[in-house]
């Protein structure tokens, strides 16, 4: 007696094909390691604009670093008193008792005037070409109060109050040609000749001082016919009292008259160009976003010949059994590993190009591990984007068309 068959028992039903997630990722690639001179080329259009993203990141990471540490060093408790304008709108001036009454307040660690002195600047009497450097009377405490520092020879102190030398802004020596105080060098200043003792290393945050020759101020009071009054004190305030000290100082300063007087703090100067760097680095970026579509239209042009090539690959497996949905992901993920690769390309040269620049600005290397991670993520989403199309079409081949060969 013949057993009969019933097609719909379990073990007569067509089985579905089955493809392991690690099978997927074998076949993408290797579709990749088949073709590994075009997949380099395809792989630089997205390294390109990730290197460049990383890059700007980067340098703005590392210049802001440096300003930090920069400003850290130099401190943000400095604020600096100016005369302002009248209500009349013609120029202030500051008290003669300003500087003392300022240094009473409580908060105030440290106080130091200057007064401007008009006068040419010239290496020698024999010179008169204008050269953009001024004359500033300071007294004792200027340099302990602004940290200025000697590159070479000494500081204006207190000892020289009294006496024809004069200090060097590093910008006014380049500028008078002078770079060492060997020799004793002289400058002239109008019709006197001072001897030069120090040269100051730069001030990020006073560059008037740099392009600036410093006498002492009892000597230039005695000297010279100028206003005693400062046009400038500087104030060292206590850390964390800053933001409860600046509104006091404009009514310590003059009290007759508050409204005339301008307070201001130089590191808000720096911490201004940090928000102009910003706004440089979201355009750059924007650019690097462009160059990375541009890649990614690459990846998914690449894909789609990647397609018509190879047609009787896809029909075979199609043959065989592979669902469409295999080689959609075969395709998709084949372009999110080209897109990768181009992205670990890219992060590599942007974090090269980042340390190079630094070095040679002398920063300390900064890259954020969100740019390394999302220049990661963003060359994967472009590249899974770019090849949804490609797997699309080559999904929707037929399989007897597909192994048919084209003439």
């Amino acid at each position: 007696m013949n057993a009969s068959i019933d097609p719909t028992a379990p073990d007569a039903r067509p089985r579905r094909s089955r493809l392991r997630p690690v099978d997927r990722v074998r076949t993408g690639l290797g579709g990749l390691a088949s073709r590994p001179g075009r997949t380099l080329l395809t792989a630089l259009g997205i390294a390109i604009g990730i290197a460049s993203m990383v890059t700007v990141v980067g340098i703005s990471s590392s210049s802001k670093a440096d300003l930090l540490a920069e400003l850290d060093e130099l401190g943000t408790n400095l604020l600096q008193v100016r005369p302002g304008q009248s209500l009349f709108g013609d120029s202030a001036t500051l008290p003669a008792d300003a500087d003392a009454m300022v240094r009473r307040v409580a908060t105030v660690e440290d106080t130091a005037g200057i007064i401007a002195i008009p006068g040419d600047v010239q290496r020698n009497d024999h010179e008169d070409e204008p050269n953009g450097l001024s004359i500033i009377a300071t007294d004792g405490r200027v340099s302990e109060t602004l940290g200025l520092t000697a590159r070479v020879g000494r500081v204006l102190g207190v000892g020289e109050q009294h006496l024809p030398v004069v200090v060097l802004g590093s910008l006014a020596a380049e500028r008078l040609g002078i770079d060492s105080i060997e020799g004793g060098p002289t400058i002239t200043l109008g019709d006197d000749s001072y001897q030069v003792i120090g040269i100051l290393e730069s001030h990020p945050l006073h560059p008037d001082l740099d392009r600036s020759v410093l006498i002492g101020e009892s000597w230039a009071t005695e000297r010279y016919d100028i206003d005693p009054n400062h046009s400038t004190i500087y104030i060292r305030v206590a850390k964390d009292r800053v933001e409860v000290t600046r509104p006091l100082l404009a009514r310590t300063a003059n009290p007759a008259a508050p409204n005339e007087v301008d307070v201001s703090r130089p590191s808000d100067a720096l911490e201004a160009q940090t928000k102009v760097d910003d706004n440089l680095q979201n355009l750059l970026l924007a650019l690097g976003g462009v160059a990375l579509l541009v890649g990614g239209v690459g990846i998914a042009n690449i894909m789609v010949i990647s397609v018509i090539e190879r047609r009787s690959e896809i029909g075979l497996r199609r043959a065989l059994g592979a669902s469409r949905g295999h080689i959609r992901s075969q395709f998709v993920i084949e372009s999110a590993a080209l897109s990768t690769l181009g992205g670990a390309l890219g992060i590599a040269l942007g974090v090269g190009a980042t340390a190079a620049y630094a070095s040679s600005q002398g920063w300390t290397l900064s890259v954020p591990a969100t740019a390394l991670g999302g220049g990661v993520l963003a060359a994967l989403a472009i590249g899974a984007l770019a090849g949804l199309y490609p797997a699309a079409k080559a999904a929707r081949l037929d399989p007897a068309d597909a192994v048919r060969p084209h003439a």
